[in-house]
């Protein structure tokens, strides 16, 4: 421990013999260091906070989606810093008044282009800062300009979102007039080359379509036809037997016997049994015959003299068969017109079948351009919609959080900080090479020190002894030395006065 205590003294005493060497690097380092600190140019930053509310209620029923809106929001926010926008901000600002040919204007914006930096903070909250550093104006001007750099920059964000679209929206109304305009007279000339062409044709071509088209229709016309026709000639057999076996008269009852009577209800029962379409090998039908045969071995038949009246079954089933005959004669008629137009059809097709392949080719073409005028037609309303929400609504609402700034302090370079971290060095760098000069120098502080160098045994060692002249003048020189270190001090204190000053005249 009294080792280390004695290095420690050793090593003070002399940094402490070349105090004046120490003194001078220190000024030296000192004033080159507060030199460099007082030309670096003083940065004024200026920042604001911008929020974009949307409106997704109307905007997003007539097709404007709310992530749409988000993309061209991103899009400006990437666009925002090019050259014909920051070109904007140089002619809009102070620094229009230093701007005298194009070149420097380029200079301008490149200069811009480095100090803006604008970010997103969260899904709707943008931040922009500006920074201007500008040597050849004051502190306070470059505060004022970094803070209309700001307001510039946000302006030009408002307007960029709020014409941006418009202008797009204008435009493809312009595009979508045009191409309509050529699309309707092209139109036009189709269908009335298409009218000519059936006017001149008008004999090959009746009916509407191609005569493949209506000939696929007539055989599918036809095929259903002839289902409906067997269906109902079917129908028409069936009912024909069952008014076969259905008697036209019925005895009444009353004037027959008992027998006569039983008879006549079994039939009537038969009969409408029959007209309900059972047939002879239904079970209740053949019970009913039975019953019958029963009746008239009984004697049931036997009585001829009685009254007989129309059988109401029987003339059901009359009327009934007359309606599946004119529907069978109605079907059938029609079926032979069908093939009467096909045979027509297949014989014009025959013998003009270039008049054909032209219609074809014709309505193809119309329909070509109908479909593509309606939906173009169709585009044009639906953007004209969007147009008139986007123009007659605030579906983009901004909010400026916090307006530009107006700085008080540079941003940068931290002069305070710098101004005495270049004292400490110099200090340092004072210290250090008077205690490296101490170490080069072969002198012996101390009586250990020279006995340990020779190796031989130190008897003593004699104190220093001055005469009084010898401290008169050792003391003048302490006065120097201590005025030189105060002055140094001095000096760092009036250059953080000047930095606060300047700072309160900004503010």
């Amino acid at each position: 421990m009294n080792g280390l205590y004695d290095e420690i003294r050793i090593a003070i005493h002399s940094v402490w013999n070349r105090r004046w060497m120490a003194l001078a690097v220190a000024w030296g380092i000192c004033l080159l260091g507060w030199l460099v600190v007082a030309l670096i140019p003083n940065s004024y930053e200026s920042k604001a906070r911008v929020f974009v509310e949307m409106q997704s209620i109307l905007t997003e029923k007539v097709g404007i989606e709310s992530r749409e809106r988000k993309k061209n929001m991103e899009r400006v926010q990437e666009t925002l810093a090019s050259t014909i926008n920051l070109e904007k901000v140089v002619r809009g600002t102070d620094l229009n008044l230093t701007v005298a040919s194009d070149r420097e204007l380029a200079g301008k914006v490149e200069m811009l282009r480095k100090n803006i930096v604008i970010k997103s903070e969260k899904d709707n909250l943008f931040e922009i800062t500006a920074n201007s550093s500008a040597s050849n104006l004051s502190d306070a001007e470059n505060a004022k300009l970094s803070r209309e750099i700001v307001q510039k920059m946000i302006d030009i964000f408002v307007e960029e979102n709020l014409s941006g679209d418009r202008d797009e929206t204008s435009q493809t109304l312009k595009f979508l007039d045009a191409q309509l305009a050529n699309r309707e007279k092209a139109l036009q000339e189709a269908e009335q080359k298409r009218v000519t062409f059936e006017t001149e044709n008008l004999g090959l071509l009746p009916g509407i379509g191609s005569i493949s088209q209506r000939m696929e229709a007539a055989r599918a016309e036809l095929s259903q036809l002839d289902s409906q026709l067997s269906q109902s000639s079917a129908s028409l057999a069936a009912l024909n037997g069952q008014l076969a076996g259905t008697p036209a008269t019925i005895a009444t009852p009353g004037f027959g016997g008992s027998g006569g009577s039983a008879l006549s209800q079994a039939q009537g029962k038969l009969a409408s049994a029959r007209a309900r379409g059972w047939t002879d090998s239904h079970p209740d039908i053949i019970a009913m015959k039975k019953e019958i045969a029963a009746l008239r071995a009984q004697g049931g038949g036997g009585s001829t003299a009685g009254y007989r009246t129309p059988n109401p079954a029987y003339s059901s089933l009359q009327s009934m068969r007359a309606e599946r005959q004119a529907s069978v004669a109605a079907l059938q008629a029609r079926k032979n017109a069908i093939q009467a137009d096909m045979a027509q059809l297949a014989s014009k097709q025959s013998l003009e079948p270039g008049v054909a392949a032209e219609m074809a080719r014709i309505s193809r073409n119309y329909d070509v351009l109908k479909e593509q005028y309606d939906k173009l037609l169709a585009d044009r309303e639906q953007i004209k919609l969007r147009g008139q929400v986007e123009t007659e609504t605030d579906s983009v609402k901004f909010k400026v959080i916090d307006p530009p700034s107006s700085p008080r302090s540079p941003a940068a370079p931290n002069r305070p900080l710098l101004l005495a971290l270049v004292l400490f060095v110099g200090i340092g760098s004072g210290v250090g090479s008077a205690f490296a000069m101490g170490q080069l120098q072969t002198s012996y502080p101390t009586a250990s020190k020279l006995e340990k160098a020779s190796g031989l045994p130190v008897i003593g060692s004699v104190s220093q002894v001055l005469t009084s002249a010898q401290r008169v003048l050792r003391k003048k020189k302490m006065r120097l030395f201590y005025g030189a270190g105060s002055a140094l001090f001095g000096i760092f204190a009036l250059l953080m006065v000047v930095e606060f000053v300047q700072r309160g005249m900004v503010a």
